[in-house]
């Protein structure tokens, strides 16, 4: 009997706060949409959620507490594995790797996450760092993640 493989993802803080923006832009109101979906089926155990400390870490700054509670709420609810503090050193030292590249040490912690716990996706809104690229991880935007994996 053949185990279907589930795809592990990681989504960055700006995909987290997509649906809080202003809806007026198309493509805002099309990337919410699509995030809205994968959470779904992130909920319905079809993907994996990947988070880690520097998710926490910014969702904790979120100067809203409703958003900052909805998203944590979601996060403690929904990852599969988590990357800690413990990783640390490890995430660090592969972010530095990455913002060799001109991406900011932030979103290399994300990516680097991403990267170490052998995700297939990392989905982003934000299009700087959509332009990182690696052959380790597909960095696309939700609504090329939904496109590339509808069947």
């Amino acid at each position: 009997m053949n185990e279907v493989k589930v795809v592990r993802i990681y989504l960055d803080m700006c995909c987290y706060n997509r649906p809080y923006d202003d809806q007026s832009q198309l493509k805002i109101s099309m990337e919410t949409q699509a995030k809205l979906h994968i959470q779904t089926l992130i909920k319905e155990g079809k993907l994996q959620l990947i988070t880690s400390y520097m998710l926490r870490y910014e969702c904790g700054n979120n100067p809203f507490e409703m958003r900052r509670n909805a998203i944590s709420d979601f996060i403690d609810t929904n990852t599969y594995a988590y990357i800690g503090m413990e990783r640390q050193t490890v995430i660090e030292e592969k972010a530095a790797e990455i913002m060799k590249t001109g991406v900011k040490f932030k979103d290399a912690c994300h990516v680097a996450s991403a990267i170490y716990a052998e995700c297939e996706y990392f989905i982003s809104t934000d299009t700087r760092l959509l332009k990182y690229k690696s052959k380790e991880i597909k960095m696309v935007t939700p609504i090329e993640f939904v496109l590339e994996t509808e069947d």
